[in-house]
């Protein structure tokens, strides 16, 4: 919440649930009246968001929209497939650390095109993208992995989709000294989500 706000969620707890009361006021499409000028300027000397996205790139997934959320609550990182890099690791440390977010929430959604080429480089044992999207899709390549073996279809995306957000979830958990730290005295707390893009409902996993 905005900076200064008194309602703003003082644990992870706290933040984790101000984000499923959020997306289930924009799911049934009753989204909170904002004054958003007012806003803007206490925003301009500072920020405290409560909660960190790291989400996909997706144009059709706007974390502040589909929480239900103020300019200033949230820190989101955006990278196609919503996976952990060297950048966006030190995005979310300085998020934790410095700006005093409770939350991450790795966000993945449906239909997600990057995760799907990847499960198709899989399949086919070869990366013959082009540019720097065969790069992407390699790096995404260990948290989609365990999701091979089984069924295909439609059971083989949603297996894909939900291991490529607990894999980054656990990477965040195990893989930042600072976050650890944070962790360890539950000052934050890391979770996933799937978001659904054809009903806006987020489902933790």
């Amino acid at each position: 919440m905005a900076q200064g706000s008194a309602a703003a969620p003082a644990t992870p707890d706290a933040a984790l649930q101000a984000l499923v009361e959020g997306n289930a006021r924009y799911a049934a499409d009753q989204p909170r009246q904002r004054d958003f000028s007012a806003r803007r300027v206490a925003l301009a000397q500072g920020q405290s968001p409560f909660a960190a996205v790291l989400g996909c790139a997706d144009s059709r997934v706007a974390p502040e929209l589909a929480f239900d959320q103020n300019p200033g609550d949230l820190f989101v990182v955006r990278v196609a497939g919503n996976f952990v890099t060297t950048e966006g690791m030190g995005s979310l440390e300085f998020g934790a650390a410095v700006l005093g977010t409770k939350l991450i929430l790795v966000l993945g959604h449906t239909s997600c095109g990057a995760v799907n080429a990847t499960v198709d480089a899989l399949r086919q044992g070869s990366n013959a993208l082009p540019g720097n999207i065969a790069g992407l899709v390699t790096a995404m390549k260990p948290g989609i992995e365990p999701a091979m073996a089984g069924p295909g279809g439609d059971e083989l995306t949603r297996r894909a989709l939900v291991s490529n957000v607990r894999h980054n979830v656990r990477a965040l958990e195990t893989a930042s000294p600072i976050l650890m730290g944070l962790i360890a005295r539950r000052e934050l707390a890391v979770r996933g989500g799937i978001y659904d893009l054809a009903t806006g409902r987020v489902e933790l996993v």
